[in-house]
């Protein structure tokens, strides 16, 4: 069903059909990338969070992205708490390995985290364990209606860096 619910909010923006299915698991950022022959960085995970009143939200960051806890706080004055397996599926009409922002059960305010913003695309689930659709940032902004873009990861930046270095480093080498 959850699936179903995806394909039905895409549908509105004629990607149904655009959606990628597997037959192995794409539940973990890993194994998703695996699936997709892309690097982790590049999956889309949707975290499921508790605002100050107990209410669901969404935050949607890069597969190399950690929550950082300070700048969490300072953007949404709470501290990260994520939802049970069970509150993911209530709230979100998703399994954990499925969860998106599309095709919600509930309507959550959702929140794009600007590791996301360094690629052109990017792959977010799509409700399964086996599914995902690549959007630009600009889609994925569209199609979940995402509230606005926040900054609340860490260490995607610093293996941004370490990229940087590797490239320069090849290039004196070479």
């Amino acid at each position: 069903m959850s699936l179903q619910s995806v394909r039905e909010h895409l549908r509105k923006f004629n990607r149904e059909k655009d959606i990628l299915e597997y037959t192995e698991s794409s539940a973990t950022v890993e194994q998703a990338a695996n699936a997709l022959n892309v690097i982790p960085a590049r999956i889309a995970k949707t975290l499921s969070f508790k605002d100050k009143e107990g209410n669901a939200f969404l935050v949607v960051t890069a597969g190399d992205a950690k929550i950082d806890n300070r700048k969490f706080r300072d953007q949404f004055e709470v501290k990260a708490k994520m939802l049970s397996a069970d509150e993911v599926v209530e709230q979100t009409g998703h399994i954990i390995g499925g969860v998106c922002p599309f095709g919600l059960a509930n309507d959550l305010p959702v929140y794009l985290d600007v590791s996301l913003k360094r690629f052109s695309t990017v792959y977010p689930a799509c409700g399964s364990i086996n599914s995902a659709i690549e959007l630009t940032c600009d889609e994925l902004m569209q199609y979940s209606g995402a509230k606005s873009w926040v900054d609340v990861s860490k260490d995607w930046d610093e293996q941004l860096k370490n990229d940087a270095v590797a490239v320069q480093l090849d290039t004196i080498n070479k």
